[in-house]
């Protein structure tokens, strides 16, 4: 007879290997070591297929790789259950710009942006894709058409076309190829424009590639009636594809005409200024990526440190070279406040984040306030200054431009309230958090503001009420499958029970010495009636007394 398995418990198993697959990968990301941190985002998949940031972080992995049709697909299957899925969104948009498919990029680029107007990658990728776009298609005012030529570009088509088609995509050896050890196809001499093209194009890659192509004509080292000849063979052939990928990709990204025409605009800027670049938005807007980067990979210091070097650089800069000057010069300010904000320096975040509103308020510009209002609100919500932090939130409510973004605004006034004890203000807040997170359908905040709800109701008193938003909240956590909130929340509505018991157990110990003490009273007062009673027969017995010694004297 088989043994008897506990699905609850085997599942909690499961849950355990899963957190320890992810562990690994991670740790793996970390070490710039995607290949294992793929293997294990492909075991933990296996036990959770629909996790989403598995998918989105294994179609990182891919990314690195190379193999960005791979990273498209775990990003599309990451949007499948929830189409506004902002990682998911962003790594769609930067799988599709790998693949050089800009227009696209940029479609989902402005689509991640409009859900999240603060986050600045999807506002950077906007810039990156925009601009492939214009080196691709060019600028209308700089095209210059002319009636001279010859018939040399329709030679070149029909070329083209009676050439075998070129390695594509990034592929690892498959079962076919296996077969066909033997049937290794003749690869065709570049031409003296290909390679000047290539060489352009891959930098100082272009030595590896030589160098990967003397490998592939090493018939001694590539022998095809031997495992280790063959091996060698798929690794080089490997190593060719992925580089023909990037060409391909760079060829797409900017083409070599848009990089003639950069090299002689840059020429010309380095003798006018031979401390500015070239392109000065384009420096700004890169150093903002990279800060970033170093800030969600925990290196405050050397986002700090960057940048401070490119405010210096940028504020030395005239408005006519950089348009948007002050633009820049806040949103370097708000990289420096969140930079000191992680570093623990709460007056220079403070300070940093105020000199971002005030730049912002001067220029009229709607999303620098608002960016500059929510990270005022964090510095004083993270040194207790709550009621300077509701402020700040309230002043940035409308400004808000997505029912996502109130959700969370509305729940962080909310906890304000809650720390500052004005419980039916934190209910409220709560309340329009809810109804915020309904209408962008999102699961995880509607469970945060309902917990919020049920906190403040306990703290009114309202002990019932609090018992049926906990209930709801444990459903939802049920839902979502997050154990820890399931455990947090029965925990306090087990303790809310208790309470509530305890609070009963007390009336009705109040209610017994009450009326212990009414019927003291009661007897009391009996025994009083009756002293007066016995107090009136003496008094009248007396005078009857008398009145018959009068008589037996008479």
């Amino acid at each position: 007879m088989d043994e008897y398995v506990d699905p609850e418990k085997e599942r909690e198993e499961q849950l355990k290997l899963l957190q320890s697959y992810i562990g690994e990968a991670e740790d793996h990301m970390r070490k710039r070591d995607y290949k294992r941190a793929m293997e294990g985002y492909n075991l933990a998949l296996e036990i959770e297929p629909t996790d989403k940031n598995c998918l989105v972080a294994r179609s990182k992995c891919y990314l690195q790789l190379g193999d960005s049709k791979q990273a498209l697909k775990d990003s599309e299957a990451s949007l499948s259950d929830d189409e506004k899925y902002i990682k998911g969104l962003f790594q769609k948009a930067e799988a599709l710009y790998q693949m050089g498919d800009f227009e696209m990029a940029l479609v989902f680029y402005h689509r991640g942006n409009k859900l999240r107007p603060e986050l600045q990658e999807f506002r950077l990728g906007i810039q990156k894709a925009q601009e492939a776009i214009d080196n691709s298609i060019g600028s209308p005012s700089k095209v210059k058409l002319e009636n001279k030529g010859d018939l040399s570009f329709f030679n070149k088509q029909d070329e083209v076309k009676t050439k075998k088609p070129a390695r594509m995509g990034y592929s690892k050896p498959m079962a076919k190829q296996q077969e066909n050890k033997k049937k290794r196809p003749a690869k065709p001499d570049q031409t003296a424009a290909e390679k000047k093209t290539a060489k352009q194009l891959l930098g100082e890659l272009y030595a590896d590639k030589e160098y990967l192509d003397r490998l592939l004509r090493d018939e001694d080292l590539t022998r095809s009636d031997t495992d280790s000849g063959n091996r060698i063979y798929d690794l080089v052939n490997e190593g060719l594809q992925y580089l023909d990928t990037r060409t391909e990709f760079w060829r797409q990204q900017k083409p070599m005409y848009a990089r003639k025409r950069e090299k002689e605009e840059a020429k010309g800027a380095r003798e006018k200024n031979k401390q500015q670049p070239a392109d000065p938005a384009k420096y700004i807007l890169k150093n903002l990526e990279e800060i970033d980067a170093a800030l969600a990979d925990n290196r405050p210091r050397d986002a700090l440190r960057q940048a401070q070097k490119v405010l210096r650089n940028v504020e030395s800069w005239s408005e006519n070279d950089v348009p948007e000057k002050q633009d820049f010069i806040a949103n370097l300010h708000s990289c420096l406040g969140n930079a000191y904000l992680d570093l623990g320096k709460m007056p220079d975040a403070e300070q940093n984040h105020q000199k971002d509103l005030d730049l912002s308020t001067q220029s009229e510009n709607d999303e620098g306030r608002s960016r500059a209002l929510d990270n005022l609100g964090r510095v004083y919500a993270r040194i207790g200054k709550f009621t300077e932090a509701v402020a700040n939130w309230t002043e940035k409510l409308p400004l808000v431009k997505s029912a996502l973004e109130g959700t969370w605004l509305y729940h962080e006034i909310g906890r304000c309230h809650l720390e500052l004890g004005d419980f039916q203000e934190a209910r409220d807040c709560g309340q329009k958090s809810l109804q915020a997170a309904q209408e962008a359908g999102d699961d995880v905040w509607q469970l945060n503001a309902s917990v919020l709800i049920a906190q403040s109701e306990v703290k009114l008193g309202d002990l019932q009420e609090a018992i049926d938003s906990f209930e709801r909240s444990l459903d939802m956590a049920k839902v979502q499958g997050d154990e820890p909130a399931q455990k947090a929340i029965a925990s306090a509505l087990e303790d809310l029970n208790e309470k509530i018991v305890q609070g009963i157990k007390d009336k009705e110990a109040e209610g017994d010495v009450l009326q212990e003490e009414e019927g003291e009273k009661e007897t009391q007062e009996e025994k009083e009636k009756e002293k007066e009673v016995e107090e009136t027969k003496e008094d009248e017995e007396e005078p009857a007394a008398e009145q018959t010694e009068d008589q037996k004297e008479e």
